[in-house]
């Protein structure tokens, strides 16, 4: 008998408990419903991106500078001495091999003198220019540097610690301030000859296409090298995730609902330099709020809870949780969403209370004819 009583407790437990979990997930569905006048969605800005699975990177922030390739720098210098008598190029222009630059007349005699014209060695920018018309000019003179910057390097001062996870060919993500949020990808060329014994740090030279020459030597730039990476990750931009570090949220795209979004807690695991692992909270093909995520967060919204946009969506009455308010044949239906949600609560209620008192009668029934068994096998 004590075994029935047991459980008949559990079950009663467990009725009770799923009674309350259900009120509260509605109250949760209410409490986390966001509507959003159209102005406001203009005004917002609001993208969304659709929740997937991916190769997940893990990665090391460093920074560094762009710089030119040695080997595609060039100077202009003449043979013989003279003075510069015309000008063809000048700093800033990009020139091809062979191009003529500079006019020099020669100091030789002669009536006139001979002028020499002197030819771009290679192609490119015409990236410093140190004469002006009428400069003497010596063979040891300087006169233009040319460097072609159809590829630079982007050099990353990382932790000396770090190069043993780093090999030629390793990929990194580089955000260069200067062009806004593009990000570029390099490959890993070598390591420099020398370390910085004083910042503990080696330069790590990334080699970057740069064939529209929007990169120029001294640019800063800011390196997330990948490390390693693991298929299969949930995973959502950095910039959809909001609240703090104890109560992380996403906004999700309400099915339903036009202008309208879900405030959801997630767990989180790893982050890198564009996503952060979802360990729970999402699925895959949901679309969360990317740009406009932050604002959202702080919005009002437009006054609209989740039974008003429901019931002028759908044309019908709906309870403050979201669900239909049921009318009995003949009467009007109630506009009190309160009255509906506790209905629904009661129906529910009653449910489970009707399971437990059939499941107690059973159990009393069983208990009597295994008592009465035992008497008489007494």
């Amino acid at each position: 008998m004590k075994h029935f009583l047991i459980t008949l407790s559990a079950i009663l437990a467990t009725s009770s408990i799923g009674t309350i979990l259900a009120a509260e997930e509605k109250a949760a569905d209410t409490a986390n419903f966001i509507s959003i006048q159209p102005e406001g969605m203009k005004n917002l800005g609001i993208q969304y991106a659709e929740v997937d699975t991916m190769d997940f990177e893990r990665t090391v922030f460093a920074i560094g500078n762009i710089l030119e390739i040695p080997k595609n720098h060039a100077r202009l210098s003449s043979r013989f001495a003279g003075r510069i008598v015309k000008l063809h190029a000048f700093e800033g222009d990009f020139v091809k091999k062979g191009d003529v630059l500079l006019s020099v007349e020669s100091r030789q005699p002669g009536n006139p003198p001979p002028v020499i014209e002197l030819k771009a060695p290679g192609s490119g920018l015409v990236f410093t220019s140190h004469v002006q018309l009428g400069n003497p000019v010596e063979p040891s003179t300087e006169m233009m540097d040319i460097v072609d910057l159809s590829t630079i390097w982007a050099v990353a001062q990382v932790p000396e610690d770090m190069v043993s996870k780093m090999k030629p060919g390793t990929k990194a993500h580089i955000r260069i301030p200067a062009l806004g949020d593009e990000i570029i990808d390099g490959t890993l060329l070598r390591f420099e000859t020398k370390a910085d014994s004083q910042g503990a740090t080696i330069g790590a030279i990334f080699e970057l296409n740069n064939e529209a020459i929007r990169l120029r030597p001294g640019m800063r730039a800011e390196f997330s090298i990948v490390i390693s990476s693991r298929e299969e990750v949930l995973a959502v931009p950095r910039e959809a995730l909001q609240g703090d570090a104890a109560n992380r949220v996403v906004f999700i795209k309400h099915l339903e609902l036009p202008n309208s979004f879900t405030r959801m807690p997630v767990a989180t695991g790893e982050s890198n330099d564009r996503y952060i692992e979802i360990l729970s909270g999402l699925f895959e093909g949901d679309e969360v709020v990317t740009k406009g995520s932050y604002a959202l967060s702080f919005s009002s919204g437009g006054g609209q809870s989740l039974k008003e946009a429901l019931d002028a969506a759908h044309g019908h009455e709906h309870n403050e949780d979201g669900t239909k308010t049921e009318k009995k044949e003949g009467e009007e239906g109630h506009s009190d969403s309160e009255e509906g949600s506790s209905k629904s609560i009661d129906t529910l209620t009653l449910f489970f209370g009707a399971t437990s008192a059939i499941l107690l009668i059973m159990l009393i029934i069983s208990g009597i004819k295994i008592s009465k068994l035992s008497q008489k096998n007494q």
